[in-house]
């Protein structure tokens, strides 16, 4: 059977417990050994075969255990209340990887336990040239982005991550976050890494 195509373009956040510097990039082992926060990407442009995904919020929240390439992980898909029933389903068949992309493929393969996915209202707001955002849930999570600061001074650091050969993206902006949740995946994160980009997903993988 074919493979529909489909593609994701818009904002897109990553906010973990690790210190700002994301240690998963380099290989190398998280700051608290577990993994655990959230992702999430609001679509300004997109299409599901000839179902349009423009305007969709969508967030997981995850936990590893320990670094994510030892697999084990547990997430919880979320999807916006105010996106159709067929734009749902699009959605949680693109975070599945049984659509292609071979971010979400690979995320897939790392995960062992797959939530209830949720139905709630998603507040997402991101200014990547300044450097903020705020991504929420009311009642289940909330995760607060600021730019990365001279800890001497208090200017505004801009630290870019580039990565050519990624698979989630190749030019990510390195912020931090005050990230809490009480849900279903609880985690309480008072200075964590996130990172912030600009990305087209699709059925081929990260179009560069």
């Amino acid at each position: 059977m074919a493979t529909v195509k489909w593609r994701l373009k818009g904002k897109y956040l990553k906010s973990c417990n690790c210190d700002p510097g994301c240690p998963c990039e380099f290989w190398a082992r998280p700051t608290y050994t577990k993994c655990e926060g959230m992702l999430g990407m609001h679509v300004d442009e997109g299409n599901f075969g000839a179902t349009s995904l423009k305007g969709v919020n969508w967030v997981v929240q995850y936990h590893w255990p320990g670094p994510l390439h030892e697999g084990h992980g547990t997430i919880l898909p979320i999807l916006d209340e105010r996106a159709t029933p067929a734009q749902r389903e699009a959605i949680l068949t693109i975070l599945s990887g049984k659509a292609g992309g071979a971010w979400f493929q690979v995320v897939a393969s790392l995960v062992s336990t797959v939530l209830e996915p949720m139905l709630a209202r998603i507040d997402f707001k991101l200014d990547l040239k300044k450097r903020r955002g705020w991504v929420a849930v009311p009642g289940l999570f909330e995760t607060s982005v600021e730019p990365i600061k001279n800890l001497a001074t208090g200017e505004v650091v801009a630290v870019d991550m580039l990565l050519p050969g990624g698979l989630e993206y190749e030019r990510g902006l390195v912020c931090e976050a005050v990230n809490r949740s009480s849900g279903p995946i609880p985690y309480d994160i008072a200075r964590g890494h996130t990172t912030l980009a600009y990305v087209e997903q699709t059925h081929a993988g990260l179009k560069r």
